[in-house]
């Protein structure tokens, strides 16, 4: 299956498409192969795509005064990633985004999804579910981090996403999760310990 195919497949689980809407869609976006540890997002830039993984995986990030890095997102195949703020508000980035495999990517731009939208409404309803899912996620996120314990936090991701746990670096895992390194590694080993 093609990368096109791809999408327009994505955009029929929350919207039904005619042949040439598909055809439309399709079209707006970029197919573009991505290297491990290569930036599609740096800070200070304006971020002038939304991108969608046919292969591989990417991790969003942000660089505090110190210098720690701290994780935003994965994504790894049919998720999007991007710098959401940039991207919607064209302001200068302050996220990086890299991949943490050799990826493919199907990117639309900025001004791209914005004619789309105007064009059909469908489209637009399309972005609108997206949108409405993502501030959901980030909801949930945010309660999580403020609500439960560090272990539960890694065991509901260990639930919800095993695939991305066996192909993210573990300090990457950590940070996401608000710990260290070491204290993951002490999570899976009492895991590892009371699964024996």
């Amino acid at each position: 299956m093609s990368g096109k195919d791809k999408i327009v497949e994505y955009i029929n689980r929350s919207v039904s498409l005619t042949e040439a809407e598909a055809e439309v869609f399709g079209a707006s976006f970029k197919e573009k192969r991505i290297k491990k540890r290569q930036f599609i997002v740096q800070p200070d830039f304006i971020v002038k795509h939304r991108n969608y993984v046919l292969e591989g995986a990417f991790r969003a990030y942000v660089v505090d005064d110190s210098g720690n890095d701290n994780t935003i997102a994965f994504a790894i195949e049919d998720w999007w990633i991007t710098d959401y703020n940039s991207y919607i508000l064209q302001k200068p980035a302050t996220m990086f985004v890299v991949a943490l495999e050799d990826s493919k990517i199907l990117e639309i731009s900025f001004e791209q999804e914005e004619a789309l939208k105007k064009s059909n409404h469908k489209f637009e309803t399309f972005f609108r579910i997206r949108a409405e899912r993502t501030a959901a996620f980030m909801q949930q996120r945010i309660i999580a981090g403020l609500t439960q314990t560090a272990g539960q936090r890694y065991e509901q991701f260990l639930e919800k996403y095993p695939q991305i746990v066996q192909r993210v670096p573990q300090y990457a895992l950590a940070s996401y999760l608000g710990m260290t390194t070491e204290f993951l590694s002490r999570i899976r080993n009492r895991k590892r310990t009371k699964n024996s």
